[in-house]
């Protein structure tokens, strides 16, 4: 037993020299102190010792396993070291070299037109309301009184989910959920992003929308250009003027195109107006007596106007911007060129 043991001695010696890694080492405790290491079969041979000899083997036995065990926690704990060190170099920073500069973020053109936009008609007391780009016919169409006959339920020109859901071709569904919770007075604004099946250098599959909805008693087209006008000398400058044009949608009567005096000539007609003097920037009105009846609204105690804004329009027109794909294409060229100081 003695020489086993000696023998075992001299492997456990050659062992640790070889030792430089975890799963050499962990390789190590099983074959010395595991269930089935070495050990553990000398302990197991105690019973072929004489009966007298056998507590002297067992402490020889015990004191060589403590022996081991001590090797074992001395290895471990260098070997904690070497992972130590070696994490470190790895992590290492030359602190002489020059930092990094690493280029700040900015607000998207359309979201920097947005928050103004939003800003301007917020010192108007509009409340803010965003709905589901998801809509239901009913919100889309139906009770904003776009008959079934009208081009817009085409499926040329609506990205249809099924028959009864659709993306919103635009936020006026929005109009109407706060109607059906709210009584008049109501003020406000509904944001956000609408689809129709259009594409040029102009137009855009998704693009974003503004509406804006004011009833109350006494509401008349005269509203509509007062704050048409506050609108466009915040946003583009304090000398511009709102010309309004009669036009047609199903849900205003009467219904307006909403010009801006051009605020790069002063009307005097350049390439932005095509000489015109007049820049078309959006389309409003009074909300039609349909519109309200379909909301619970009374028509005879209460009017309404309305009005939507094509969001990269504006971008276009703030910016001189003459491509609406550039607004998309996210060109960091292009971007940066709209960073905030």
């Amino acid at each position: 037993m003695e020489q086993k043991i000696q023998a075992l001695r001299e492997e456990m010696a050659q062992r640790i020299s070889q030792i430089q890694s975890k799963e050499t080492l962990a390789s190590f405790w099983q074959d010395f102190l595991g269930k089935k290491g070495s050990i553990a079969g000398l302990m197991k041979g105690l019973g072929a010792v004489p009966k007298e000899d056998r507590p002297a083997m067992g402490k020889f036995i015990n004191d060589f396993k403590v022996q081991v065990e001590e090797k074992y926690a001395a290895l471990s704990e260098r070997m904690e070291q070497m992972e130590l060190q070696a994490r470190n170099r790895r992590e290492a920073v030359d602190i002489t070299l020059p930092g990094v500069k690493r280029p700040t973020g900015s607000l998207h053109p359309l979201t920097l037109v947005k928050e103004e936009m939003i800003q301007v008609f917020a010192g108007m007391g509009f409340d803010i309301f965003e709905g589901p780009e998801i809509e239901d016919d009913d919100h889309n169409f139906t009770r904003l009184n776009v008959p079934k006959d009208h081009p817009s339920r085409d499926m040329q020109d609506t990205f249809y989910l099924d028959q009864e859901w659709l993306l919103r071709t635009q936020t006026s569904g929005g109009q109407i959920r706060v109607m059906d919770r709210q009584k008049p007075p109501i003020k406000v604004l509904v944001p956000g992003r609408v689809f129709r099946s259009d594409s040029d250098a102009t137009h855009s599959p998704m693009f974003h929308q503004m509406e804006g909805l004011v009833v109350d008693k006494g509401i008349t087209l005269c509203d509509l250009q007062g704050m048409l006008d506050r609108f466009v000398q915040q946003l583009f400058d304090e000398n511009v003027r709102t010309r309004l044009r009669p036009s047609y949608f199903p849900f205003t009567e009467p219904s307006v195109e909403v010009d801006v005096s051009c605020f790069e000539c002063g009307g005097k007609g350049c390439s932005l107006c095509k000489h015109t003097g007049w820049i078309e920037v959006l389309g409003g009105g009074v909300v039609h007596p349909h519109v309200l009846e379909n909301c619970g609204i009374d028509p005879s105690v209460y009017s309404g106007i309305a009005f939507g804004i094509g969001i990269e329009r504006i971008t276009m027109l703030k910016y001189g911007i003459n491509n609406i794909g550039l607004l998309f294409e996210n060109d960091l060229r292009f971007l940066e060129q709209f960073k905030e100081a």
